[in-house]
């Protein structure tokens, strides 16, 4: 196994810890992220083949030292580069956040919460089609299920390295899913409809009918356009992907029945906000919506007590 070290400095204010837990929705283990006794993990499926990146930070800094280890079985400068631009995108790490805070710290409502997160970057998938396969695995089950079958799928059609006697595992690459058929994600636990889904969307991107990546290069309401025309993709996880898979700074998924109830904790006395208010409310953030969701959610799973401001909102 061949290795390489790198040190990465983040771009200020970055907390690592919350950016890396984020990675794994707090729990440890998300997909393919892995953070552990202060060790962030993820399998790489890269061009040039599987490399597994060990990340750590050196110290309590701002920004703190990145010490970034790489082991492959065969390890190249190009390999090299592209997973620390991979590794860059996923922790976010060259990520400029400021502008965001100067705008969000003058409101009331949201300093404390901030203040209590700082350095939160926001993570991202490794790639448009793993967030679009998570986002539908997901969709109307309870996250403890969405979490068992994400982990079945990623041990059953990932690719895998060995490293010292663990083996570790990537996200699954459309033409796995494609070969493993409905029948295959059904035997899983997966949903008839949900495998019928997740599949075509495979076929679609193993085709070169679909370029998912290619969303990059499009606007907000065009990703949108592209994505809800897909079967299984409505405005929910469109608006997720432009925060998770697109590193989009305004996604707001106004009809997250969670983020309603959270906005309704902190602003409107306890009672949830219907998704249309929501959406109205939320334009005095804009264009930093996508950071003000990550950091209501981000405070939900680490059990924030929300102190209600009792502001009366804008509708």
């Amino acid at each position: 196994m061949e290795r390489a070290v790198i040190s990465l400095k983040p771009v200020p204010p970055y907390s690592f810890s919350l950016t890396a837990a984020y990675a794994t929705f707090f729990r440890g283990r998300y997909g393919g992220d892995i953070f552990e006794n202060g060790l962030y993990q993820r399998l790489l499926d890269l061009k040039e083949g599987l490399c597994l990146a060990g990340v750590r930070t050196s110290g309590k800094a701002d920004p703190p030292q990145l010490e970034v280890e790489l082991l492959s079985r065969s390890l190249d400068d190009a390999m090299v580069a592209r997973a620390i631009e991979r590794l860059n995108w996923v922790l976010s790490i060259d990520r400029d956040i400021k502008p965001f805070y100067q705008m969000v710290l003058s409101d009331r409502a949201l300093e404390p919460l901030i203040k209590d997160l700082w350095g939160l970057h926001i993570p991202h998938t490794a790639s448009v089609y793993e967030a679009l396969v998570q986002a539908i695995l997901g969709q109307q089950i309870s996250a403890h299920v969405a979490r068992e079958l994400r982990t079945r799928l990623i041990k059953m059609y990932g690719a895998t390295l060995k490293v010292a006697g663990n083996i570790y595992h990537s996200f699954p690459r459309p033409d796995a899913l494609v070969t493993a058929e409905v029948d295959g994600l059904r035997a899983l636990g997966f949903s008839a409809r949900k495998s019928e889904y997740i599949i075509d969307i495979s076929r679609k991107v193993t085709s070169s009918q679909l370029d998912l990546e290619g969303l990059h290069a499009l606007s907000d309401e065009e990703v949108i356009q592209v994505l809800t025309g897909l079967r299984g993709v409505g405005l929910w996880t469109a608006q997720w992907l432009l925060i998770r898979a697109l590193g989009r700074n305004d996604g707001f998924p106004h009809g997250d029945l969670a983020l309603c109830r959270i906005l309704g904790q902190l602003l409107n006395k306890g009672r949830p906000f219907q998704p249309e208010e929501a959406l109205e409310y939320s334009h005095r953030w804009s264009s930093y919506r996508s950071y003000i969701t990550a950091y209501l959610f981000a405070a939900m799973r680490l059990g924030y007590a929300f102190p209600s401001v009792h502001l009366s909102p804008k509708r």
